[in-house]
C-alpha cells in the first residue's frame, strides 16, 4: 500500500497546542474515496501525524488514486477543521478553505516519495 507524507511548516513552542488539535481529530466520514464521477478511486487505510521543531508532516497510507484521496480529504468536515485550528501556528500560510485551494497546497506540501518497504509487499511476493 502506498504512503503520501504533507507538511506543513509551522511556528515552534507550540507542540502541546498543536498536538490538543489533532487529538481532537474527527476521523473522515467514510475511509471509502469516490472520484468525482462516483467511482470508486481508492481508500484511506491510516493516518499518522509527526512533528518537530517547525515541521509538522501528516502521513497517510490509501490505496488507489491519491489524487481522488485529496480531493476526498479536501470535503471532509474534520480535516477542514484542523485545517483551519491550525492557521495561527503556520509560518506560511495555507489556503485549504476551498476543495481546489486544499488541492493546490496539498500538491505542494507533498513529499517525494524516496522508498517504501513494507512485510505486506514481501508477503505477496511469497505467494
Amino acid at each position: 500500500m502506498p504512503f503520501a507524507a504533507i507538511t506543513y511548516d509551522i511556528k515552534p513552542g507550540y507542540e502541546k497546542e498543536l498536538t490538543e488539535i489533532f487529538a481532537n481529530f474527527r476521523r473522515v466520514r467514510s475511509s471509502q474515496v469516490r472520484d468525482e464521477a462516483g467511482e470508486a478511486a481508492g481508500t484511506i487505510l491510516a493516518t499518522a501525524v509527526f512533528l518537530r521543531d517547525d515541521t509538522l508532516v501528516r502521513v497517510i497510507e490509501y490505496t488507489g488514486d491519491l489524487e481522488a484521496v485529496a480531493r476526498h480529504m479536501a470535503s471532509q468536515p474534520g480535516v477542514r477543521e484542523v485545517e483551519a485550528k491550525l492557521k495561527p501556528y503556520l509560518t506560511r500560510p495555507r489556503d485549504t478553505d476551498t476543495v481546489e485551494g486544499f488541492m493546490a497546497t496539498f500538491r505542494r506540501s507533498l513529499l517525494n516519495t524516496v522508498a517504501q518497504i513494507s512485510v505486506r509487499d514481501l508477503q505477496g511476493a511469497a505467494g
